[in-house]
């Protein structure tokens, strides 16, 4: 069935607390979505983030987002009070997120709301459902709050090699510590599943991305380094990165630990089925991040500065596409099939019967193949001006040369009255990919200022953007409405 949505994560939301959350402004944003005819809102990860504050490097796979807690919901509860969040500095600016004070000023609000907090069933029965995960999960971040935030391999050694006396003792000493972590997880499940049930009755499906790597800082590492490749000092043998390219002339050094997918093969990829029945838990899709590693992956040795020096290495490939495929036979997912792509690869994808995804920022640039023009897409693809990883359409526009411009501008038979964005979209909506997800910032006709992210960069403009609070006007829901209807990519009432 053809359908389309918005992509927009919840830190870019508007909201009175310096980033995004799943409060009020989340619901009127679903609200917006059902008005607009979408039928889907496609996000980050929202696992807590990480280094460079990337929700694609995070300390664990089944945590939430602490950041994303809405207070206002905790304020109604009364384990706030409005007076205790009007002198705390949240931000410098409403339309971009400062992590730093995020950072600061969270736990501290949260451990202040725990205090008042007496438990009960729910909240028991929260931790019994998630007893894979949690307990693990939450001596982690006590141990991390111990060591003043050094990453596990810094730790003392019975604790850095998990000896079980040392974990028992950690477990008794840090209890009440270990209790507000899971509390903390507690708040935001509960929020979390608010909202996706009313998406739900909105008619509005929620696609979640899931980044391919974790990162060496996190539970997952920590608790099952048998999995990955390390040495007996549990250092990193190798690391994952993507080859040097026509965008990038050192490549890109993730620095991820990579895994040993001999040791996950040999009990069927459990692990993974876990990681994977969890996000589709989350998420009524699925985006799993960076595909192609799975048929083959970037490997440099540890230490190196860039990853030049990298080489390919087989993945699991379609053993392991099987075995998701047996185990979670209802998991829709969209391979992220972007990048170095090689026949192999191609074959994987096809053969997972897994849609890919069709960029039309790339369609009309020469360092990337031509098969992102819209005339080569089959149905079963999924349709983008960009992603959170590229430049939005106006800043494509206003930077790309005027060969690919006016290449763009012939294809697509682009005019100023309809607006050039505007035209990419209408390109976009009309193409036969069976689902088209285009960006906020697209929607907004925004320039760079509103750009993402910048792949293999570390800067304060990354993953910072928010949107005024003044965006969701009947005007634009009613501009999208009318292209989702014009398209055949309604899926409202009344088609």
């Amino acid at each position: 069935m053809r359908c389309s949505g918005i992509l927009m994560h919840i830190t870019s939301l508007p909201g009175p607390y310096g980033v995004g959350t799943m409060g009020k402004e989340a619901f009127a944003f679903v609200d917006f979505l059902e008005k607009a005819g979408q039928s889907c809102w496609q996000i980050l990860p929202l696992n807590p983030t990480g280094y460079g504050d990337s929700p694609y490097q995070s300390c664990s796979t089944f945590a939430g987002n602490h950041y994303l807690i809405d207070l206002d919901a905790l304020v109604e509860e009364g384990l706030l009070k409005n007076e205790e969040l009007k002198h705390i500095r949240w931000c410098d600016s409403d339309t971009k997120v400062n992590f730093g004070l995020q950072y600061h000023n969270r736990l501290k609000v949260l451990r202040l709301a725990y205090s008042r907090f007496t438990g009960g069933a729910e909240f028991d029965a929260f931790c019994a459902q998630n007893s894979s995960w949690l307990p693990d999960f939450a001596l982690f971040m006590a141990l991390k709050e111990k060591f003043g935030g050094k990453p596990w391999y810094q730790w003392d050694d019975d604790l850095k090699f998990r000896e079980p006396n040392a974990i028992w003792e950690a477990r008794q000493s840090l209890k009440d510590d270990i209790r507000f972590f899971c509390f903390v997880q507690y708040l935001f499940f509960r929020q979390w599943d608010a909202l996706r049930e009313y998406a739900h009755s909105k008619g509005i499906r929620i696609i979640g991305d899931v980044p391919i790597y974790v990162p060496y800082d996190s539970v997952e590492v920590w608790s099952s380094p048998e999995l990955f490749q390390l040495d007996e000092k549990l250092d990193p043998v190798k690391v994952a990165g993507c080859p040097p390219d026509a965008f990038s002339a050192d490549g890109q050094l993730w620095g991820n630990p990579l895994y040993n997918w001999d040791a996950m093969a040999a009990d069927g990829f459990s692990w993974w089925i876990r990681r994977l029945a969890a996000a589709g838990a989350l998420y009524d899709v699925v985006r799993m991040d960076h595909f192609r590693g799975l048929e083959a992956y970037w490997s440099v040795p540890y230490g190196d500065k860039t990853a030049r020096n990298g080489e390919w290495f087989k993945g699991p490939g379609m053993a392991f596409v099987r075995a998701v495929k047996e185990a979670l036979p209802k998991l829709d997912m969209i391979a992220e099939d972007l990048g170095f792509l090689t026949q192999e690869v191609l074959d994987l994808r096809d053969g997972s019967g897994y849609p890919g995804m069709k960029v039309l920022e790339f369609a009309f640039d020469s360092r990337e193949p031509s098969n992102y023009l819209p005339h080569t897409y089959t149905s079963n693809t999924v349709v983008y001006t960009g992603t959170h990883d590229n430049m939005t359409m106006r800043q494509w526009f206003e930077t790309s040369s005027p060969e690919a411009v006016q290449y763009a501008r012939d294809y697509m038979n682009l005019s100023e009255r309809e607006g050039l964005v505007w035209g990419v979209i209408r390109t976009a909506f009309s193409s036969v990919s069976d689902m088209c997800i285009i960006q906020m910032q697209d929607f907004l006709d925004l320039g760079g200022e509103a750009r993402m992210n910048f792949p293999g960069t570390l800067s304060d403009s990354n993953w910072t953007w928010r949107a005024k609070d003044d965006i969701m006007t009947p005007a634009l829901a009613g501009r999208i409405l009318a292209m989702t209807k014009l398209y055949g990519r309604y899926c409202g009432e009344g088609k």
